[in-house]
Parts: C-alpha cells; sequence; structure tokens
C-alpha cells in the first residue's frame, strides 16, 4: 500500500518539477525575445545617421505646394529626387469621387536644378499648373514616368472675395521632426479647410543643413502636399557663407517655388499675392530694407482688396528683451501706418505678444494688430511692453486666421489645442479697424523671476 501510493507521488512531484522547469525556460526564451525587440531602460540603440535618414532617393520626397501666380487659376509645385533623375514630369487632373480622373489628365514637364548640399547633391524639380478654374478641386502627383508620388489634392481659390481661412506660425527652427510636427499636425486638425499656412521665418536653424530641411518637410508631410505653403525668410535662411557675408541658402528658391514680383535681387523672399479679398505681402527684413519701404509704399497706393496682411521675420514690436528693431520701425512703420495694414504677422522673438488696434508704442489708434508668435520649441524671455494685449513664454503657438466680409477672427492655440488668445477684428468705414477682445483665462504663461536665466541666441 506503502509503495503504490508513493510511487504515484514522486511521478507527480517529477511531472510537475519538469513543468515548472518548462514554464521557467519559456519565459526566459520570452524575456530575452522581448529585450531585443524591447531595449530595457537605459539601453541605447545605434543613432542612425541624419545624412543616411534624410538622404535622397529616385522616388520623390519633399513635395510642397505653394504658389508662384494668381492662387486662383494655378498653383506650383516642388520636389526632390537624387541625381539619377535627370528629367521629370508632373500629372494633374480635375478631381473626381472615383479613379477615373487617371485617364483624363495631363502632363506637365518640370524644371529641375541641381542642389549641392551635404552629404551628397540631389536635383530638385518643380512645375508650375496653369489655367487652373478658380474654387476647384485638382488631384496631381510628380514623378518621372516610371516611379510616382501618390496622387495629392488640393482646391484653387475662389476668383474675388470670399472666406478665408488660413494657418499661421512662427519659428519652427530647432528639434523640428520630433517637437514640431505635433503643433503643425494639430494646426491642421483644427482648420482642415485652411487655404494656406504662412511661415514667419526660421523654418530651420540652420539654413545650409540639408538634414534640417529634411526634418521640416517630414514634420508637416503629407500636409505639405495639399495646403500651401507661404513662407517668408529669417535670419537663419541667411548662414554666413565662407567670405563671412550672410547670404540666403541655396536651399530656399529651389525647394520653394514662390511669386517673383517683388524687388529685382529679392525675387521669392519680397513678394505679394491677391487670395479672395485679401492681399498677402512678404517682406525680407533681412536686406535692403528701406528700398522694400519704397516698394511696400507704391505697392499699397492701389490695392483694390478689403484686407492686407504683411508677414516678415524681424518684428517691428519685439516682445524679447534687448531685440528691439527701431532702424526697421523707422523705416517700415509709417508705411503700415499711412495704408492702415490690418495685420503684421512675424516671428524671430521666441516669445508670444499681441497687440490692440494701435500703431505702436505711441498708443495712436490705426487700426493695426501686430502678432509675434512662435511655434518651435526654442523659447526667450519676455520683456513686457505696454502695447502688448496678450503676452506667453514656454508656449508653442499656432494661429487660425478667419476672414469674412468685414470681419476677421483669430484664434491663438496652444500645441495642444487649447484657445489662449483670441479677438474679432472688424471694418469701419472711414475709420480705424474696431477690436473685440475675447475673455480668456488668467494668469497668463509668463515665467517666474528664478527662471528668467535663459540665453538669447
Amino acid at each position: 500500500m506503502y509503495i503504490q501510493r508513493a510511487v504515484p507521488l514522486c511521478w507527480n512531484g517529477w511531472r510537475q518539477m519538469r513543468e515548472s522547469r518548462v514554464r521557467w525556460i519559456g519565459v526566459g526564451i520570452g524575456a530575452a525575445l522581448l529585450a531585443l525587440a524591447y531595449p530595457i531602460a537605459g539601453q541605447k540603440g545605434k543613432k542612425v545617421e541624419e545624412a543616411v535618414i534624410y538622404q535622397a532617393a529616385p522616388l520623390p520626397d519633399r513635395i510642397i505646394l505653394t504658389w508662384a501666380g494668381d492662387p486662383a487659376t494655378t498653383a506650383a509645385v516642388t520636389w526632390r529626387t537624387d541625381t539619377s533623375v535627370a528629367s521629370a514630369v508632373a500629372e494633374i487632373a480635375v478631381a473626381e469621387d472615383g479613379p477615373l480622373f487617371r485617364t483624363k489628365g495631363h502632363a506637365v514637364n518640370a524644371h529641375t536644378e541641381k542642389l549641392d548640399a551635404s552629404p551628397g547633391a540631389a536635383n530638385v524639380h518643380s512645375v508650375q499648373f496653369t489655367g487652373l478654374q478658380p474654387d476647384s478641386q485638382y488631384v496631381y502627383r510628380v514623378g518621372d514616368g516610371a516611379n510616382w508620388s501618390d496622387w495629392n489634392q488640393f482646391r484653387t481659390a475662389a476668383s474675388g472675395p470670399a472666406p478665408l481661412e488660413f494657418i499661421y506660425v512662427g519659428d519652427a527652427q530647432n528639434d523640428i521632426y520630433s517637437m514640431w510636427s505635433r503643433l503643425i499636425r494639430n494646426g491642421y486638425t483644427e482648420a482642415p479647410k485652411a487655404r494656406f499656412i504662412l511661415h514667419a521665418g526660421d523654418l530651420v536653424n540652420r539654413g545650409i543643413v540639408d538634414s534640417e530641411w529634411g526634418e521640416w518637410h517630414a514634420a508637416a508631410g503629407w500636409i505639405n502636399r495639399s495646403v500651401f505653403s507661404v513662407p517668408t525668410p529669417g535670419n537663419h535662411e541667411y548662414p554666413v557663407g565662407a567670405d563671412k557675408v550672410r547670404k540666403l541658402t541655396g536651399h530656399w528658391r529651389k525647394q520653394f517655388t514662390l511669386p517673383a514680383n517683388g524687388l529685382q535681387g529679392l525675387e521669392e523672399t519680397n513678394y505679394w499675392m491677391d487670395i479672395q479679398g485679401v492681399r498677402i505681402v512678404s517682406l525680407n527684413s533681412n536686406e535692403r530694407q528701406r528700398e522694400q519701404a519704397a516698394w511696400l509704399d507704391a505697392l499699397l497706393s492701389g490695392n483694390p482688396q478689403k484686407w492686407t496682411i504683411l508677414t516678415f521675420h524681424h518684428p517691428i514690436l519685439s516682445t524679447a528683451k534687448g531685440r528691439d528693431n527701431k532702424e526697421l520701425r523707422a523705416m517700415w512703420q509709417p508705411v503700415i501706418d499711412k495704408h492702415r495694414v490690418d495685420m503684421v504677422l512675424t516671428g524671430h522673438d521666441h516669445t508670444y505678444g499681441r497687440s490692440n488696434v494701435t500703431s505702436g508704442t505711441s498708443g495712436v489708434q490705426g487700426g493695426t494688430v501686430y502678432v509675434v508668435s512662435v511655434s518651435g520649441p526654442k523659447m526667450y524671455n519676455l520683456e513686457r511692453e505696454p502695447w502688448m494685449q496678450r503676452a506667453a513664454e514656454d508656449t508653442q503657438l499656432y494661429q487660425v486666421i478667419r476672414i469674412d466680409g468685414t470681419q476677421l477672427r483669430y484664434e491663438s492655440r496652444t500645441a495642444r489645442g487649447a484657445l489662449y488668445d483670441a479677438f474679432t477684428l472688424s471694418k469701419v468705414k472711414g475709420k480705424p479697424n474696431k477690436i473685440a477682445n475675447a475673455s480668456l483665462p488668467k494668469p497668463e504663461h509668463l515665467r517666474m523671476a528664478e527662471e528668467r536665466k535663459i540665453s538669447v541666441k
């Protein structure tokens, strides 16, 4: 009896021990596989070189939609390949509800330029679509005739005054892919019907570094293919060359196809366009500022549009300590006041500040609203000034501007999408614009005194 009972007990014990060992071996193998797939905290993989991540290939990349002519009847697209693609082409068709548009489009041969950029040269291709119908949807793709991008869709502007919505952002500049991408994507989520995105300079930190432009294009991704971009250059698009002179980066004119209707020699940096009752003017605040003042005065003297919005990089009402641009203000503000420009959208100071309808620190009612904003993660100290209706530090922001008839509605939102600033601007015949500021939560996003230890570069 003892033997009969003991044998099963021993067998069961051995079997349980064996199953336990098998389970632990299985757990050990699983843990090893997980460790390979998911390194434990503190372990680092080998960093992929930026030159590898952003190197050009035969397939199109960095596809971006801009205007070089009338937004109602034209569109421009620019893209990049490696140098093996010597000639390129774009196809365009009227958008339809199904796939049959593919048989109804036509091809446009691209203009191709070589871009010498570390770690290797690339080819940049551009096409201008003309003869388009106003307020109509089109689809396009780019390639070499055998290898193509996806089909992308856009809508032309209306031919006359119509409700207009667009997004405005200040400096993206640093850590663009990791820190700016969520902001620009959230901006598109908030305003998916935006006609364009206005960039107020310093799109990147080092204008001659190709990988930073790769980050900028990658951060917005397909948004750049379907929403038009309207950029103005900042000082970081003017790197110091071997001759110790600041010059516009070679990337600018090759990767953006923009209007060439400004001062000769400042093509595609100083330009203007009319869209749906609004005149948009890009001034190049980096060079030839006095000449642009005279040019702007002449341009606005015959302006038939109801609304006028200027963009340039260096603010004439500064928000950051020690960065007041007195000379630029003396040259440009009299022209702005004379023509009662509605809004001036700038960057550069890595803080946020927005005025009432004043013409600067004097408090004279001129009808102009000045804005300084920042969308990237680089932040400076704010210097509070009497002209500021609303201000912020350490806050990434995008702005959505909607214009309809005699009213302009403005919203500034954080990277999370939270409303931070808002107002409505109304046209009053024969008088300065009237502003209605929204009721906004206090306190503002401002640093404590002990937090103001930051270096300004």
